[in-house]
C-alpha cells in the first residue's frame, strides 16, 4: 500500500510561482511513474504531468507550454512540480498518483491506482 501526501499549494498572483511536493510513504516509489493530475470546480480531473520511474522521461499536458517542470527525488520518495506563470485557469485541486505497475496510457486517470488527496491551487488576476 502507498499513502501519498500532497503540499505546497497556495494562493498566488497570477504570474507567479508555485512548487508542488508529493511525499510517499508506506512502500517506496523507487520502481514506479508518478502523475500530477487537477480538477477545476466543475470540471473533470484531467493530466498534467508525468514522471517516469527513474526521473529519465517526462511528459506535459499541452496546457502546461513549458510553465511546470516535474521532477522526483527517489533517495527522499518525494515528486515535485514546479510551476510557474501560473495564470487563473490553473486554478484547481492538484492531485499526485502512482501506478501499481507499468502505465500505458500515462495521460488516464483509471491507470493510476494510489491518489493523494490533493492541494488546493489558487491564482488571482
Amino acid at each position: 500500500q502507498v499513502h501519498l501526501v500532497e503540499s505546497g499549494g497556495g494562493l498566488v498572483q497570477a504570474g507567479g510561482s508555485l512548487r508542488l511536493s508529493c511525499a510517499a510513504s508506506g512502500r517506496t516509489l523507487s520502481n514506479a511513474a508518478i502523475g500530477w493530475f487537477r480538477q477545476a470546480p466543475g470540471k473533470e480531473r484531467e493530466f498534467v504531468a508525468h514522471i517516469s520511474w527513474n526521473g529519465g522521461t517526462t511528459y506535459y499536458a499541452d496546457f502546461v507550454n513549458g510553465r511546470f517542470t516535474i521532477s522526483r527525488d527517489i533517495l527522499n520518495n518525494t515528486a515535485y512540480l514546479q510551476m510557474n506563470s501560473l495564470k487563473p485557469e490553473d486554478t484547481a485541486v492538484y492531485y499526485c498518483a502512482a501506478p501499481r505497475g507499468p502505465v500505458r496510457f500515462l495521460r488516464l486517470r483509471s491507470e493510476y491506482d494510489y491518489w493523494g488527496p490533493g492541494t488546493q491551487v489558487t491564482v488571482s488576476s
